[in-house]
């Protein structure tokens, strides 16, 4: 999906579409590229997270599954805010919709978290 937003984002940028390019819409540039950015790395670290399961054997039920599903939320949150924010833009500022953007990556964050702890890359050495 978000390789397909990255072929359409370059269709617009090759058939010089104003409404993509021109200078007064270069927030809402910057905003869907961020989303396609943002939407193709989580989707690949979704990929490694679900490869690196099977290397943490000892890894909690509970907390693997909260880790996989908060990178599944920051997955949807933050592209969507992105993507969102760059549909109506006001003046240099995105729109409301990049208000989806910080629960993402706060989502992201605990994911990254937890999967640290369960690797034994946040425990105490000494």
């Amino acid at each position: 999906m978000f390789l397909t937003l990255g072929l359409i984002l370059e269709t617009l940028h090759g058939f010089k579409v104003g409404f993509y390019l021109d200078v007064p819409n270069s927030t809402r540039r910057l905003m869907w590229t961020l989303a396609h950015a943002h939407g193709t790395l989580l989707s690949i670290l979704n990929l490694v997270l679900a490869m690196s399961i099977r290397l943490l054997p000892d890894w909690e039920g509970t907390n693997r599954t909260l880790a996989s599903r908060c990178l599944l939320g920051a997955l949807v949150l933050m592209p969507l805010g992105f993507f969102l924010g760059g549909i109506f833009t006001y003046g240099g500022d995105p729109g409301i919709g990049v208000i989806l953007v910080p629960p993402g990556g706060l989502l992201l964050f605990l994911s990254v978290l937890l999967t640290a702890k369960a690797s034994g890359g946040l425990s105490r050495r000494g």
